[in-house]
């Protein structure tokens, strides 16, 4: 048929929009970035409308792609479901899966993925180590760890795993801001009461602000100073009108819906790149092989979700 896209051809596509970008989805796909772009042109070629816009900078789903990945997407997801379960039929992964992680993934990324997990492979014993500091993870005896992409070893392989793109938000319960005011501008951060976290090394985690180019790293006074393995419990004392916390924006949703908690300084937010699942080899046991596509099934999930490029 004319209008007829294989399968793997709109595989290319949800590629280039998981990886950001034609160079990388070729990485990825271990093809020549011209066959990407091939691939992207006979799909619209077919289909008789664009689906993406290119600049020289950033990549776009036009309203046609949007409706093409939107409805396409979940199915080769559950395409790629399928085809996992019925390859691991008869041959049980076993085995131990140990992984070494950051506070921030335990309360909310994790979880879903290690249920999946065990569903599929219910031999494997896993094991977690929850360190934020980066880690040798080959000397302390991890099949792989977690990490945001910034502070990744440059000999490993990553792979991305929950959301590709997250965002630090800044919070206070009603109680407090009823007494000591809302902030209007970042300055104003310095003259307020602060949840603050430390990492295992020493440093605090900074307040790093952004909005229309211009960044703002504020210290305001600290009265709370948790460590970083207690990353969620800080919003209990925030709800308790302790002071002004800076977190991760997904977990205040909940507390925003609610107004436990209101946001400050929305404009200021920092977007930051999501974490990654990295590993020191392409050879990698059973347990780490099988987590590997569990955490790849769900990406492609995410992406396809939520329509927007990093």
């Amino acid at each position: 048929m004319k209008n007829s896209v294989s399968a793997d051809d709109l595989a290319v596509l949800l590629a280039v929009l998981r990886e950001g970008g034609f160079r990388a989805a070729a990485r990825l796909l271990g093809i020549a970035p011209s066959k990407v772009s091939t691939t992207v042109s006979r799909i619209e070629e077919r289909l008789g409308v664009p689906v993406l816009r290119r600049t020289t900078r950033s990549l776009h789903l036009t309203d046609a792609g949007e409706m093409l990945v939107e409805r396409v997407g979940p199915l080769l997801s559950a395409l790629d479901t399928a085809c996992l379960e019925v390859a691991t039929l008869g041959r049980e992964v076993q085995g131990r899966l140990k992984l070494n992680v950051p506070g921030a993934v335990m309360p909310d990324i994790l979880p879903p993925l290690l249920a999946r997990y065990l569903a599929l492979h219910p031999g494997v014993e896993v094991e977690i180590m929850v360190e934020s500091d980066l880690v040798d993870i080959v000397s302390a005896g991890c099949d792989a760890g977690i990490r945001y992409g910034s502070v990744l070893e440059q000999d490993m392989i990553s792979i991305p795993i929950g959301p590709r793109r997250q965002q630090t938000a800044l919070a206070a319960a009603p109680a407090y801001l009823k007494a000591r005011g809302m902030p209007q501008e970042p300055e104003d951060l310095t003259t307020h009461d602060a949840i603050r976290y430390r990492l295992a090394s020493g440093p605090l985690l900074p307040w790093e602000l952004h909005c229309a180019g211009r960044s703002v790293r504020v210290e305001p006074i600290n009265v709370l100073i948790l460590s970083v393995s207690a990353l969620d419990t800080g919003l209990r004392y925030a709800r308790e009108g302790l002071g002004i916390i800076h977190t991760f924006r997904n977990w205040l949703d909940e507390d925003f819906v609610a107004e436990t908690l209101l946001p400050i300084l929305p404009d200021w937010w920092q977007d930051m790149e999501g974490p990654h699942l990295y590993y020191p080899s392409r050879e990698a046991p059973a347990p780490l092989r099988a987590f590997i596509e569990v955490c790849q099934a769900a990406t492609g999930k995410m992406s396809t979700a939520q329509l927007k490029m990093p």
